[in-house]
């Protein structure tokens, strides 16, 4: 079934290097001005370098929620879009950077107060979509420790098409609602390859990657969609759904039923990335995935057909009605299936009905040209006819006056 639409509005990529690094050096100025109108901290170097149990034991000694900061709120881009305002400061100076690993809590609320969202040791990485972009644009923009609030426009929150709550339909982000979100930036974490040997983590990233993948998909956020699928592979072995393919990290252990499982999980992926990169027209990107399943997979209905979709995008309508025809027989009460096949037959009857007729009017165009040839050689052969028959006359004439002038001449 199709995704519902979304606006173009909603979510709108704001990746440019350019204006995030300005809107972070903006930050980063006001910030250090506030601070510098503050009593100066004594700060050991050897505390420079956060940990996770710290700020929990920190947390827990004040007993006492964050209170509100007399520190003015900081407009990020300008527009009074995305507004954040720190509650509590941070006596560390370390900042996330993209990619990295992340633990925070946060709530987001309505405007009225209506707390929509709730989240306590949410760990997510850095500039993956894995949080709404307002959220995703501000982390980097912390400092592990910091408490912050944070005003959202609805073109970095849940844009046109608001969230549904399916458990507590009270608790639904309306349409082109803006948010107020708290956030406690608790811990950031560079990860190595050391970190992501095990199955267990590579399973668990790929697997998230793979959900919100599908989440932004179901919301018509293809782009989105497509860079989480492919952080998602980057989990789930890095062998291109190639079987015989050997780790280029010699270091990773994994038995053959933990290796079966990737790459299920990496197919399904790829099946999924395929679809949304069909969404987009990129057919020569969706081709490669859908042979990356075929290839382990040869029977796999959906690559099958997700590659005729592809084929009848690039205009080989006989090739799409081949494979939709051998997935329908793979999958005979896929309803979805048939109809694009029946679609496919109607659509190639067309394009031959309008080739015949082409031709007929080709054929038809080269007979009159052909006609015209004809009557134009037989015009010059009679023209032709005409001049030698006056020819002849007018020769036969000037013979007989001559004839006739030689005899009066000599008698």
């Amino acid at each position: 079934m199709d995704p519902e639409k979304s606006s173009n509005s909603s979510f709108e990529d704001l990746s440019n290097e350019t204006d995030i690094k300005a809107a972070s050096e903006n930050m980063i100025k006001k910030e250090k001005e506030a601070i510098s109108e503050e009593t100066k901290m004594s700060i050991k170097d050897n505390e420079e370098t956060v940990k996770l149990s710290d700020i929990a034991d920190s947390d827990s000694d004040s007993g006492a929620p964050a209170s509100v900061g007399d520190e003015e709120p900081c407009d990020i881009l300008g527009n009074g879009q995305l507004v954040k305002r720190v509650l509590k400061k941070s006596k560390f100076k370390r900042r996330p950077m993209r990619g990295e690993l992340v633990t925070v809590n946060f709530t987001g609320a309505l405007v009225d107060g209506t707390v929509v969202e709730k989240e306590e040791l949410l760990q997510i990485h850095v500039g993956d979509f894995e949080v709404v972009q307002g959220l995703d644009m501000i982390i980097p923009l912390m400092i592990v420790g910091e408490v912050a609030e944070v005003k959202v426009d609805s073109r970095f929150a849940y844009g046109s098409l608001g969230l549904k709550n399916d458990d507590n339909p009270e608790l639904s982000i309306p349409p082109e609602a803006n948010l107020i979100y708290e956030v406690h930036l608790i811990d950031a974490v560079f990860e190595d390859f050391a970190d992501l040997k095990s199955y267990d983590m590579r399973k668990k990233y790929g697997t998230r990657k793979k959900e919100r993948a599908n989440f932004w998909y179901n919301r018509s956020e293809y782009s989105r969609a497509i860079q989480l699928y492919r952080r998602a592979l980057e989990y789930l072995d890095d062998r291109d759904g190639d079987p015989d393919a050997k780790f280029d990290k010699e270091d990773i252990e994994l038995t053959n039923m933990e290796l079966q499982s990737l790459l299920d999980d990496r197919l399904i992926v790829y099946n999924n990335l395929a679809m949304a990169q069909i969404k987009i027209s990129a057919f020569d990107a969706a081709l490669q995935s859908v042979e990356h399943v075929l290839r382990c997979q040869p029977g796999n209905s959906k690559a099958l057909y997700r590659k005729g979709r592809i084929l009848d995008g690039k205009g080989d309508t006989k090739g799409a009605i081949s494979l939709l025809q051998k997935a329908a027989t793979l999958e005979t009460d896929n309803r979805a299936i048939q109809q694009d096949l029946a679609k496919l037959i109607i659509k190639a009857r067309r394009e031959d009905h309008n080739e015949k007729e082409m031709y007929q009017k080709m054929l038809g165009q080269a007979k009159k040209l052909e006609q015209k040839s004809k009557q134009a050689q037989k015009q010059q052969i009679v023209e032709s006819s005409k001049l030698k028959l006056l020819g002849y006359l007018m020769g036969s004439i000037l013979i007989g006056v001559a004839g006739v002038a030689i005899y009066r001449y000599k008698y």
